[in-house]
């Protein structure tokens, strides 16, 4: 069962199209991570009030935060990192959400595990900084962070062990490494999987595809998902004109292309929508 979900700003800068695009494809829900070409963390306490308001008229939800949390050197000062976090938990509250999405911080290339400790420290600061909010940290696999590769994933999950830590699966990201992600990724993380990033990529020449045209074994993953119970967000994130090191852009219709091709292959898998 997956409940769709999309990276609106893919669609636009304004908030007003983006929703009428969502609402034309039937998603009730969107993954919150810009508006009027601002970042999340950045809108001010009115722009957050109206993007709030708009949402309410309009009936589309929040499926998560789509924080940069995490994406910053290992070795860059953490303060004002942990002082954007907790902006991003008061959000999460204020949307009512559960889930911000976020990343294991930058390493230098071929020394990610000199700095295993240095990036566990922060991830478990952070965490201590959530401990009395109802939210959910969401790892996201990136490239050129220490979680980019399943290994170091699933290293991150089982040092914490813990159900306000979990993981958001982009078979895209794992692609950009060169990682099959099914195939070498979905037996050490299964357990940790609560969230899902529709996102597909071709391992040469790392061009950006729709779901289930790429070497992202979507099709496989989501059949294993189905059949292990998953019940969650599946969140589009085409980045299908630019895929960008913070974010991407795919337009109305390449975001349309998106859905389409990801409704497809649920079909093909016999996998269902919950509106």
């Amino acid at each position: 069962m997956f409940t769709l979900s999309g990276f609106a700003d893919e669609i636009s800068a304004d908030l007003d199209e983006q929703l009428d695009v969502l609402q034309s494809l039937g998603i009730g829900h969107l993954e919150l991570r810009g508006v009027w070409g601002t970042g999340v963390l950045d809108l001010t306490d009115e722009q957050v009030k109206r993007v709030k308001r708009t949402l309410d008229d309009r009936g589309v939800r929040v499926s998560a935060i789509g924080s940069p949390i995490g994406k910053i050197g290992v070795t860059d000062p953490f303060e004002p990192h942990l002082v954007a976090f907790r902006r991003a938990v008061m959000l999460a509250e204020y949307f009512e959400t559960p889930y911000i999405r976020m990343f294991s911080f930058f390493v230098p290339e071929g020394q990610a595990d000199a700095h295993r400790d240095g990036v566990m420290r922060r991830l478990d600061a952070l965490l201590e900084a959530s401990m009395s909010h109802p939210v959910v940290l969401l790892h996201e696999n990136e490239r050129h962070i220490y979680g980019d590769i399943p290994s170091r994933c699933a290293d991150i999950m089982r040092t914490f062990d813990s159900p306000r830590l979990r993981f958001t699966f982009d078979p895209a990201n794992f692609v950009m490494c060169g990682v099959h992600p099914y195939s070498e990724g979905y037996e050490l993380l299964k357990d940790y999987i609560v969230y899902l990033h529709i996102k597909d990529a071709l391992m040469s020449p790392g061009q950006v595809v729709p779901a289930g045209q790429g070497d992202g074994e979507l099709e496989p993953l989501m059949r294993s998902l189905v059949e292990a119970g998953y019940d969650g967000f599946a969140s589009l994130e085409p980045h299908l004109s630019v895929a960008g090191e913070f974010s991407g852009f795919s337009g109305p219709e390449n975001f349309e292309v998106a859905t389409r091709a990801l409704r497809s292959l649920m079909t093909q898998i016999g996998a269902q929508e919950r509106s």
